[in-house]
């Protein structure tokens, strides 16, 4: 393991651009090759837009950090051609148990439905993660897809233009400059861009500390999330445990406020923590060490003309409910398409404002989500722990008080009720696949239908035939009519429940764009149209 931390995966190479007489002009550049940046990258070359990040490391990140992906993000990624290896190393996992005191009060199930590709989480080591997509960009490379990761390369200035913006670099060869038609900022919490553009945060950060300890060791504990309340190992604070690949476990022991973090983070105060937890019998060792403060915030927009910032950069959750990476996945996979039709001339720039609109809803609602669970792990006053703990000791034997339990709501896809590429919706078919909702995968006579759709416009017909193409706009939209022995009871259930048919489009990240219960084709035209900005 010690070696993925260690070896340079995109080591610095000179690259023309530093030995140009003008500053070379790129569609795309990419600042950051974390998760998200390289997620987006990979997107854009898949769809053959030239694409070069940047980034002024050389390696994958140190430490577990993002350690749990959510089924939305491993479709994406299915998408992207990582998905696989992925699932593969990851740890996979359904069931979370919730613990108050030293009992356990009640157990969940994150994905009780049956007939799905991916499950509900995997958990895996982010260095693993940025890996297997460094891996799949070079894969890229070699088929001669313009994707390009240049490391050792620190974005140092920012010149913003009227339709680019140029951008200043030091590499350990000296500086440089480029100009980028549109820069992405994927740098981080921290972000670079974000402070050389002056902009900030909005929200909330909490008073409060939580140790993040990997730790190495052989254990039975099932492969299962399990949180405590008040544990008597860390009275009056809570703790997680989850498994992850290589005998790591993730261990995470809340502090409190006032505390001196350097001392916090020193093995001789860790170690007695962990006896403390696991057992003076357990033998482990520790391999990496953090501490986080509980942070809700994002920035007011997220596309600052050809500057837009997605993941970190953007918005910032407290960990629990794994919103931070899969949010940040989900950022690059709305991002993409759209930015693909504006540099095609097949959608007007105004596209983009979309991305702010829908992304910026869900950021918030991931927002309300964390802090929501934050607010009840850890309780702000006398008043709210009685009525927590009460809560707690009520779900033990009654149904009805466990969904007011929260030790995390876990990440889910955010649906976008309100854009404004929403079109037609048919109210008879069912709630949870109304326009602006991300689809619900199901099985086909050979594979899943969330393969099948790809990542490009599809007009789905449930026994309903529609065209095999439709050229709306100027874009192609793929027709896929399911019927007879092609409809299965799971896919009826889904996408039909009590109607005779029924006609769904789907835009590329797979989110339904409009549906009805016939074919029309003026109607999806036009909803069409309206799905890439033509129509606000």
């Amino acid at each position: 393991m010690t070696k993925i931390f260690e070896t340079p995966l995109y080591p610095y190479q000179p690259s023309p651009d530093q030995s140009a007489a003008a500053p070379v002009r790129h569609p795309v550049v990419v600042i950051g090759a974390g998760p998200v940046g390289l997620a987006f990258a990979i997107d854009m070359a898949m769809k053959d837009v030239p694409v070069v990040v940047l980034d002024d490391n050389d390696k994958v990140s140190f430490g577990s950090r993002a350690i749990c992906f959510a089924k939305r993000s491993l479709e994406i990624l299915d998408r992207l051609g990582c998905g696989d290896p992925m699932v593969n190393k990851g740890v996979v996992w359904n069931l979370g148990k919730v613990f108050f005191k030293d009992r356990k009060v009640y157990d969940f199930n994150l994905l009780p439905e049956d007939h799905h590709k991916r499950p509900a989480f995997i958990n895996l080591q982010q260095y693993y993660c940025e890996l297997y997509l460094v891996e799949r960009a070079r894969e890229l490379q070699s088929k001669g897809k313009p994707i390009e990761i240049r490391g050792g390369n620190r974005v140092t200035g920012l010149d913003r233009r009227e339709d680019h913006t140029r951008v200043s670099i030091d590499t350990q060869d000296g500086s440089y400059d480029l100009d980028a038609d549109w820069l992405i900022a994927c740098d981080g919490a921290a972000s670079p861009v974000r402070n050389m553009m002056g902009l900030d945060f909005v929200g909330r950060v909490f008073e409060d500390n939580f140790l993040i300890a990997d730790v190495i060791m052989q254990a039975d504990f099932p492969t299962e999330r399990w949180f405590w309340f008040d544990p008597p190992f860390n009275p009056g604070q809570s703790a997680l445990l989850h498994k992850q690949p290589d005998g790591v476990w993730r261990i995470d022991l809340q502090l409190g406020w006032d505390i001196d973090k350097d001392e916090e983070k020193r093995p001789e105060k860790v170690i007695p923590r962990l006896k403390q937890m696991l057992g003076e019998e357990v033998e482990f060792s520790l391999e990496w060490l953090s501490i986080y403060t509980f942070q809700c915030r994002r920035m007011e927009k997220f596309r600052h003309g050809h500057v837009i910032f997605a993941g970190d950069s953007a918005h910032q959750v407290s960990p629990f409910g794994a919103r931070g990476a899969n949010s940040g996945f989900q950022d690059a996979d709305n991002l993409a398409w759209k930015l693909d039709l504006v540099l095609s001339g097949k959608a007007p720039e105004s596209l983009l404002d979309s991305y702010d609109a829908e992304r910026v809803y869900a950021a918030d609602e991931n927002i309300l989500n964390s802090s929501r669970s934050t607010d009840f792990i850890t309780p702000k006053s006398e008043v709210s722990r009685l009525f927590r703990d009460a809560v707690l000791d009520l779900a033990e034997t009654q149904a009805f008080a466990r969904p007011l339990v929260n030790s995390g709501r876990l990440s889910l896809p955010s649906t976008y009720r309100v854009s404004p590429l929403n079109g037609p919706d048919a109210a008879d078919l069912p709630a949870r696949l109304c326009p602006g909702a991300p689809v619900v995968d199901a099985p086909l006579d050979e594979g899943w239908l969330i393969d099948r759709l790809g990542n490009r416009f599809v007009l789905l017909g449930m026994n309903c035939e529609v065209p095999p193409a439709l050229h709306c706009d100027g874009l192609a939209v793929e027709g896929l009519t399911l019927t007879g022995p092609g409809l299965n009871p799971v896919l009826r259930d889904r996408y039909m429940g009590e109607a005779d048919r029924a006609v769904y489009l789907i835009r590329p990240d797979q989110h339904v764009a409009a549906r009805w219960t016939g074919f029309d084709e003026g109607a999806i035209a036009g909803a069409v149209a309206k799905s890439i900005g033509k129509e606000f």
